[in-house]
Parts: structure tokens; C-alpha cells; sequence
């Protein structure tokens, strides 16, 4: 049985390193422009240079998104981009337009190029098309069926592979091509700067009574009517497999290293697991399901895999995510003591990191480690970069050295849960 490679998002070098630390088999990312997240922090051409390099270092691939639908106007630049991805060389582009294809096909064809979901794919000949003009892998449009992935397998040569998406956020417009943000913002979903009005709440307005809002679902509040469930797909691996997908996509190049961690962690164990056994795939069910729930979501559906979503597929109530735990950072630096202790020597083991989000002395936190364990441990000071000691870390983005009860390692996520935070 062959083994599908896991694809995980990162929309930074720091989240990056944690989906290849954390169970990746391949990485995508976008740069400063021509891919469809502009509001991801992206990669400069220094991160990007250092994210490849970082990623082959581990036997990590790195996938780079271009998959705009590309006016005239972006076609001198997108050229220019091609030429500097020349030289750092990624393994894959990820493209969606025939123009962005002829140029990535004429500037680096050393590189494989990937069709993007974008691209609508739905049919095998659609497949073959790509592949007879060079194109090495295929992304499945969200709208097909497993029965259909499994046709499109048996009817395309062997070397061309499908991959498609596993986890992660649905769209309310065919294969995520929307005209709404630019009708309602004249923000170009297609352009990469997509203001999510899938997201927002709607209610019926009648021609003669304006200003009286009448709900479209009986609620007072009104209703979410394009507000997508999450697909999550952990519990269908084997399904996922014998359909021939040779990569699981995991949705997400917006989200933290937090979210990153914990799916590609999940999905790398349970693929392995289920490679091993069928038998210990089903017994660690449990356990892949509450780890899963440990990052941002909201609420579960399996999508067209099985059948076409019905209205039990989206959310009519809220546009929130569930959010279970709450990231306070990455560790950077180890060390058995702070470096400049005013008030002497501290007890605990002391680790370095960006704080992400509040946390005080005393608190019960976990470590989050890329073998799957999660540890508790009790914060036991925390110092400023100089030296000072606080009580509590109220500011993101501060560096701080903290004091915790048991060791942790370079890489390893702190993070604590709602229910113990409150």
C-alpha cells in the first residue's frame, strides 16, 4: 500500500519549521505575492531561501503557491517571480492559470508544477489534460466524491498523482472561486485578498418594507446561510488511501503554529498507525479525535467525500470557531538557569519564547511535543530578556525566559487550556 504524503500549510518560517518538526512530509507556502492568502504574513525570498533549506535539511518538500487567475497586469511581475524561484528552488509550484502555467513551464521547468484546486478539477480528462501538457500532480476540485478520485485514478497514468484535501476549512463557492468579496469590498478573492463574506451574518430584507430584516433560518440573531462546517476526514484514512490520493492537504496557511502542530501531528500518527495496522488505526481513534479538537475548528463535516453536504454541513448560528486551548509560544532556547538573574538563582527548567497570548506564574500549562506526548507542567517564574522578574505575561509579542517544572526542548509548543486558564 502506498504510503500519501502529508501536505501541511505554513504562512510563516516559524510555522514552517513546526510543520516539518511536526510530522510533514511536504510543506506549501506563499510568497509576497501571486498566491491566493495576501493576508497570510507569507514568505519573504531570504524566508523562503531559509524554509527550503530548513525543509530538505529534515527530507521535508516545499511547495510554492502562484495560483492567482492572473490579469495583464500581473504577468511581467509574476515572470520575474518565476525567474527568483528559479534560483531558490522549491520542489513543486502550485498553480491555477494556463498563462502562470506557460510561463512557470518555460522559466523553470526543472520545477514540478501542480494544478490547484482552483482550477476546478473534476474530471479525468481534465487530469490528462494537465499531464499531457507537463503538469505532475493534480489538485482535486473539493466538490468530488471519493467514487469519482477513485474513476479519475484508475483512468490517468500511474506517475501522475492526485491529492487532495483532508482537513481544514470548506468554501461556499465552487473549488473557492467567489465573486463576493469584490462585489461587497472590491477585495479580489481571486487575487488572494478574500474578506471571508461567506463568514458574515445575513437576513432577507422585502422590497416594500426596507430596514425590517427578515431571518432566512428561524433565529433571532439572523443567520450564517454560506458558513461552512470544517472538513475533517481522520476517521476515513483507510477510505482516503484506496481511493489512490497520493497527498493529504491539510487547509490552512493562515493559521497559527498552534493549529499547525496539532492537525499535522494527529494526521501523521494516524496515518502511520493505520499503515501498521488497521487494528491500532481504530484502537488510537479516541485519541486522534480529542487531539484534534485541541485546535481551532468549526465543527466537523466530511464534506463531498460520501455525499453532497446538505444543510446539516454548515453552521447557521454563529461564525466562531471552537477554541479549546490557547498558544503561548514556541520554544526557541533552553537553558538550565536565566542568563542575568538579579534576584539569584531560580529553580526549574528555563525556556525561551515569543509570547503569543497571556499566561502569570502559577499557571498549569502543557508542553505540546512533536512525539505526540503532551506534558503538564507548572509555570514557575517569568523574566523579562533582562533579567527582571514578572508575574505575569500580559503582552504578545514579548521574549521572555520562563521557568517551568519539567524540561522541554527547542520546538516544542507551549500552550494551556481554557478550561484551566479560567
Amino acid at each position: 500500500m502506498k504510503k500519501p504524503e502529508l501536505l501541511i500549510p505554513a504562512s510563516s518560517l516559524e510555522v514552517l519549521k513546526t510543520a516539518v518538526l511536526f510530522g510533514a512530509d511536504a510543506v506549501y507556502i506563499g510568497g509576497e505575492a501571486f498566491g491566493l492568502r495576501a493576508k497570510a504574513k507569507n514568505f519573504s525570498s531570504e524566508e523562503m531561501k531559509q524554509g527550503i533549506e530548513f525543509a530538505h535539511q529534515h527530507g521535508v518538500k516545499v511547495h510554492v503557491t502562484a495560483n492567482i487567475l492572473a490579469h495583464n497586469d500581473d504577468l511581467a511581475g509574476a515572470e520575474r517571480y518565476f525567474w527568483e524561484l528559479k534560483e531558490l528552488r522549491p520542489d513543486a509550484l502550485i498553480i491555477a492559470d494556463p498563462g502562470m502555467f506557460t510561463l512557470a513551464r518555460e522559466i523553470c521547468p526543472e520545477i514540478d508544477i501542480h494544478i490547484s484546486t482552483q482550477a476546478n478539477n473534476t474530471n479525468y480528462l481534465t487530469y490528462l489534460f494537465w499531464y499531457r501538457l507537463g503538469a505532475k500532480r493534480v489538485v482535486c476540485a473539493r466538490e468530488l466524491s471519493l467514487r469519482e478520485i477513485k474513476e479519475i485514478r484508475e483512468k490517468i497514468p500511474a506517475d501522475m498523482e492526485i491529492e487532495s484535501f483532508i482537513h481544514g476549512a470548506m468554501c461556499i463557492s465552487y473549488s473557492g472561486r467567489c465573486l463576493l468579496s469584490n462585489y461587497f469590498t472590491g477585495r479580489d478573492a481571486n487575487h488572494g485578498a478574500c474578506t471571508h463574506p461567506c463568514r458574515w451574518k445575513y437576513a432577507v430584507v422585502e422590497e416594500t418594507r426596507p430596514g425590517e430584516y427578515l431571518p432566512v433560518y428561524e433565529n433571532d440573531r439572523g443567520t450564517y446561510i454560506f458558513n461552512s462546517r470544517d472538513l475533517c476526514m481522520i476517521e476515513y484514512i483507510p477510505e482516503m488511501i484506496k481511493a489512490g490520493i497520493d497527498s493529504f492537504k491539510i487547509e490552512g496557511r493562515m493559521k497559527t503554529a498552534l493549529y499547525v502542530a496539532a492537525v499535522a501531528r494527529t494526521y501523521r500518527k494516524a496515518i502511520d498507525d493505520y499503515l501498521e495496522s488497521e487494528e491500532k488505526y481504530r484502537a488510537n481513534m479516541g485519541w486522534y479525535r480529542s487531539e484534534i479538537s485541541k485546535c481551532t475548528y468549526r465543527r466537523f463535516t466530511t464534506g463531498f467525500y460520501f455525499h453532497k453536504p446538505d444543510e446539516r454541513a454548515q453552521i447557521y448560528d454563529n461564525n466562531t470557531y471552537v477554541n479549546e486551548y490557547i498558544y503561548l509560544g514556541i520554544v526557541s532556547q533552553t537553558a538550565d538557569h536565566a542568563i542575568d538573574l538579579q534576584q539569584g538563582v531560580q529553580q526549574g527548567f528555563f525556556v525561551r519564547i515569543e509570547q503569543k497570548n497571556k499566561f502569570c506564574i502559577g499557571d498549569e500549562i502543557e508542553i505540546m511535543k512533536p512525539d505526540g506526548r503532551n506534558m503538564p507542567v507548572k509555570v514557575l517564574s517569568i523574566l523579562t530578556e533582562d533579567g527582571q522578574r514578572v508575574e505575569s505575561a500580559p503582552h504578545p509579542g514579548q521574549v521572555l525566559w520562563v521557568s517551568i517544572s519539567s524540561p522541554a526542548e527547542k520546538y516544542d509548543l507551549l500552550r494551556v487550556s481554557k478550561q484551566k486558564e479560567n
